[in-house]
């Protein structure tokens, strides 16, 4: 079974960019293959990561959908032909991206084909990392379920953590199968305050750590390069490294017998 990492956090608070510093950590400590999923209707990882994206498994529901399949191939051949084009390889990892959710219509067909699938993808890497929609929609129609580790992602504003908390919330309440829940706080100017960290203590939900505004990041954002590329030498690069390296061990510990 893969150990997988989901992403949550309201827009806005650095999410993606935090999936693909983890992306970089798990590469750079070997931990491969890994297998990244664009779970965001928004998708930008692949910008993140420097990669281009040619299609989506969303454009593969619509072509089922819509009858799109070529003579003489059923449709489990052609979904599974779909997928493997939808695939973007890397050094260390492999993409896909989700895509834009249904339109009107029944996808029961499409989507049971598609899950199937993805099921048997997964299995074939050691580690998946799943970046999500901002938010709590992801959650409540269980796209992440079934997780080793759900790393919620905020800022320092005070409507950031109660965001974080409410999705922490959410996911107990659902029972959607998450190991282990953590708060990350990003683009942090100094250290949360006490009132935050009551806030934290009081939801129940553990803090990793906190990771620095950095202008590297602002830089290769505005300049279009991709944030996986940053120097681990930069202070939210080793801030993140120590995070990652902290919660994916305490996990494995755990997890072991």
């Amino acid at each position: 079974m893969p150990y997988t990492i989901a992403l949550a956090g309201k827009g806005g608070c650095g999410k993606t960019t935090m999936a693909g510093l983890l992306i970089k950590y798990l590469v750079a400590n070997n931990k491969t293959p890994i297998l990244a999923v664009d779970a965001d209707c928004n998708a930008n990882l692949n910008e993140v990561l420097g990669l281009e994206v040619r299609d989506t498994l969303g454009n593969a529901r619509e072509d089922m959908k819509k009858g799109v399949v070529p003579g003489g191939m059923t449709k489990d051949i052609f979904m599974e032909m779909k997928l493997e084009e939808a695939m973007v390889e890397a050094e260390g990892f492999d993409l896909i991206v989700m895509g834009q959710p249904e339109g009107a219509g029944c996808y029961c067909a499409a989507n049971s084909l598609l899950t199937g699938f993805m099921e048997k993808l997964v299995n074939n890497y050691p580690y998946v990392v799943m970046d999500n929609e901002a938010g709590m929609e992801h959650i409540s129609r269980l796209t992440t379920h079934n997780v080793d580790i759900l790393l919620i992602v905020s800022d320092p504003s005070r409507r950031g953590i109660q965001a974080a908390l409410r999705i922490d919330d959410l996911a107990r309440k659902l029972n959607i199968g998450v190991g282990k829940s953590y708060m990350v706080i990003n683009q942090v100017k100094e250290p949360p305050s006490e009132m935050a960290l009551e806030m934290i203590r009081k939801g129940g939900l553990e803090l990793a750590g906190t990771v620095p505004e950095d202008r590297t990041i602002y830089e290769f954002d505005f300049n279009g390069r991709p944030t996986i590329e940053m120097p681990e030498d930069s202070a939210s690069v080793q801030a993140a490294f120590g995070i990652f390296n902290k919660i994916v061990d305490d996990s494995r510990k755990a997890a072991s017998p």
